[in-house]
């Protein structure tokens, strides 16, 4: 298949409210830099030719442009104000993406994915029209039914990661659907119109922060990265 457009949507929503912070949690600092600032970088360094969406509250419109002034050469780069979900805010950021390009969905709180992983979804999805990063759950799990609970088999079950990962032909058509509220990703939009998607390896590393200690995990993880 002959390479395509990479658009990486970054969906930067969130607010400070488990970090127990006024700043919302993808501009908090990481190692000198807003989170937000890494999560950008990385795909930005990923491919020289990536386009990138930033889809935020409009509040927050103040905060990006600030942020961008950290970068000795500002990516392509688009502001999009987001919407009232996951969904409405993808939605808003596809409005930017013509068709015949690999589109990434990240979340913008997920600042330590890699390039490698990056070039793996784009590569799995030009040959299988999607790519979703998993990785095994490695805790017990249980499943709550109403009065009792019962043991159920990890083996069956794995932990989804972004970037969700689309030939533009298949997220396009996806995100013209009226909004359910079961669709709680990406993948399962896309799933909706009969598509089944295809699970690539992620990486233990690209953690989601949302409560303090993943901060601090992040950090160590960082440091480790630069030894």
């Amino acid at each position: 298949m002959e390479p395509r457009k990479k658009i990486a949507i970054i969906v930067a929503g969130g607010t400070g409210t488990r970090m127990q912070s006024a700043v919302p949690k993808q501009f908090l600092e990481l190692a000198g830099k807003p989170v937000l600032y890494h999560t950008i970088a990385a795909f930005a360094n990923a491919y020289q030719d990536m386009k990138i969406i930033l889809v935020l509250p409009e509040a927050h419109f103040t905060y990006a442009n600030s942020l961008l002034q950290a970068f000795d050469h500002i990516p392509d780069i688009t502001i999009v104000k987001g919407g009232s979900t996951r969904f409405h805010s993808v939605k808003n950021g596809l409005q930017q993406v013509n068709d015949d390009a690999v589109v990434f969905v990240h979340d913008g709180v997920r600042p330590l994915i890699s390039a490698t992983l990056i070039r793996s979804c784009y590569e799995a999805a030009l040959s299988h029209g999607s790519a979703i990063p998993v990785i095994d759950m490695k805790d017990s799990i249980r499943e709550i039914k109403a009065d009792k609970n019962v043991a159920v088999d990890r083996d069956h079950f794995k932990i989804i990661q972004t970037p969700q990962t689309f030939l533009s032909d298949l997220i396009l058509p996806a995100f013209e659907l009226p909004y359910d509220p079961l669709f709680t990703d990406e993948a399962t939009v896309v799933e909706r119109l009969g598509h089944q998607v295809y699970l690539v390896a992620g990486e233990e590393s690209n953690i989601k922060i949302t409560k303090p200690l993943d901060l601090t995990i992040a950090e160590a993880l960082l440091a480790d990265q630069k030894l």
